[in-house]
């Protein structure tokens, strides 16, 4: 299981869209559509409780999510 490594989906070279963990090459998910593959990573990122970042199809940060791990918030 990887130790608080975050999820991330990202535009695939070939076209489509796809799912790894940051560090890692291995793509875990794929397919043709942006929101198929986003719903398996923020899925898989609350299972393991990292953040979710997506990419926009021009490779920069469209949103990021997270699932666990957030500090307590203390009265300001």
């Amino acid at each position: 299981m990887p130790e608080n490594r975050n999820v991330w989906t990202v535009p695939l070279e070939g076209g489509g869209w796809g799912n790894h963990f940051e560090g890692s090459k291995r793509v875990m998910d794929r397919g043709p559509k942006k929101d198929a593959v986003k719903n398996a990573g923020r899925d898989r990122a609350r299972k393991h409780q990292v953040e979710h970042i997506i990419q926009k199809a021009d490779g920069t940060i469209g949103e990021r999510n997270s699932y666990g791990g957030d500090s307590p918030r203390r009265r300001g």
